[in-house]
């Protein structure tokens, strides 16, 4: 008996131990493929240029850096789980992306935001949910759904919240495919000094909130934009 419980112990601990370095546990945050008519990328996780040239504004918290991904899809575009957990946070406040968030806790140690939403969703903190399980629908942040609506998607740390991870180093897809639309080649700002740094999805650094600066470079390319 002594030694089924032990075996039994053994193997809650093992179940929880988070996922190996390499590993992909999650899935994308839609459960339909992208296209045109469904969802794309839009801003990539890490030193994009927009984030670059508003990295003393808007992304000042993130050390200058973009917190996540965004999806673009049409306001109303129901958003799945990427992964089984336990709702943490409904609407906060403190960690942005308005008019409507959602934070799912998950068993291996991150935290995923889905940010952006249309309305509060149907769940309550403590609830269980199931990877691929809808848990929102695609908003707009400038609330009129005229032309920005899309997902705000970021993976930190579970219950703290203050380090942000690559959700692209996290989700198992076909980044390189998914990337093929759009301005991806020039998405990410350039350090004149060290040009081949962060410069591919896969090659972008982690965040703590409100750090010092990760990308104030001496001379940058492109040259500034008007935003």
């Amino acid at each position: 008996m002594i030694g089924l419980v032990v075996l039994l112990l053994m193997g809650s601990l093992l179940a929880a131990k988070p996922y190996a370095q390499g590993e992909k546990p999650f899935g994308l945050p839609y459960a339909g493929p992208s296209g045109p008519s469904t969802w794309m990328l839009s801003q990539l996780y890490g030193n994009t240029i927009f984030a670059y040239y508003q990295r003393n504004e808007i992304y000042e918290a993130g050390q200058g850096l973009h917190f996540g991904i965004d999806f673009d899809a049409s306001c109303g575009t129901p958003v799945v789980a990427i992964g089984d957990g336990v709702v943490s946070l409904v609407d906060s406040v403190t960690h942005g992306a308005l008019p409507h968030n959602l934070i799912i806790d998950h068993d291996n140690g991150y935290a995923s935001l889905y940010g952006h939403l249309l309305e509060r969703p149907e769940l309550t903190p403590g609830e269980r949910v199931v990877r691929g399980q809808v848990v929102g629908l695609t908003g707009d942040p400038d609330l009129d759904c005229a032309w920005s609506g899309h997902l705000h998607l970021e993976i930190r740390d579970a219950g703290v919240y203050k380090r942000l991870y690559n959700p692209a180093t996290l989700i198992a897809a076909d980044w390189d495919s998914l990337a093929l639309v759009g301005g991806y080649s020039s998405w990410y700002a350039r350090d004149l000094s060290d040009p081949r740094r962060w410069q591919h999805i896969m090659d972008q650094p982690k965040i703590s909130v409100w750090g010092s600066p990760l990308n104030d470079y001496l001379e940058a390319w492109p040259l500034a934009w008007q935003y």
